[in-house]
């Protein structure tokens, strides 16, 4: 079964940036979407952003124009870059791989396999 490993995450100002990695094991097996959700404390998962195998990538309306999702498939990495980050940007990060769903952002909160997470704070 695929793992995924996050890293990447840290604290920074408002206005800064950030690029999470995930490290995908097995990525030739059978996963068409990719994707990025997080969850703040005391809070719900909420979808950021997804990729398929076409490369087709889908943004939630508020972190459009500022992150970024891409796959490297040469070295088994899903990156997700993010720039300008906001105060309420800050959450714990998961990456997670599925099949059989559309594969929009929305979706990737209920995906089967996802990573341990990491930790984005970011302060005013």
């Amino acid at each position: 079964q695929v793992q995924l490993v996050e890293s990447g995450g840290g604290s920074v100002q408002s206005g800064g940036s950030l690029r999470l990695s995930c490290s995908v094991s097995d990525l030739a097996s059978r996963h068409d979407c990719l994707g990025w959700f997080r969850q703040a404390t005391g809070k719900g998962r909420e979808g950021i952003a997804s990729i398929d195998t076409s490369n087709t990538s889908t943004y939630r309306d508020s972190v459009k124009g500022r992150f970024t999702i891409s796959l490297d498939r040469a070295k088994s990495t899903l990156y997700l870059q993010m720039n300008n980050l906001e105060p309420e940007d800050t959450a714990m990060y998961y990456c997670a791989a599925d099949s059989g769903y559309r594969c929009t952002w929305m979706s990737t909160t209920l995906f089967s396999v996802r990573g341990q997470g990491t930790q984005v704070t970011v302060s005013s």
